[in-house]
């Protein structure tokens, strides 16, 4: 499990988008690459996620992009691991309820 330290953002124009990607997070644990989160507009081909040589590729709807960057610009910490076949990020710590970040 890895802890993501950075990110950077790409969106991709026209109608196929970038090798049938609509915008693509990289994921970052200082200057190493951890993987991408990829997304995906309907009607676009819809891969599983992977992992290779290290970085893991994750990959969703387009319509989940807002809820990703929240994510990364407001939790703390986040990791990126690859686990049966699926790519998962997310924030490890609990939080209590009404806290109304």
């Amino acid at each position: 499990m890895a802890t993501v330290t950075k990110y950077h953002v790409l969106f991709y124009g026209t109608p196929d988008g970038y090798q049938n990607n609509r915008a693509q997070i990289s994921l970052y644990n200082g200057t190493t690459v951890l993987g991408y989160v990829r997304f995906h507009d309907v009607g676009m081909p819809f891969p599983n996620d992977s992992e290779s040589g290290g970085r893991i590729t994750m990959h969703l709807p387009s319509d989940m992009f807002q809820n990703v960057i929240d994510v990364l610009r407001n939790e703390s910490p986040i990791t990126y691991y690859f686990s049966a076949g699926h790519a998962f990020l997310g924030f490890g710590d609990t939080e209590p309820v009404g806290e109304g970040e």
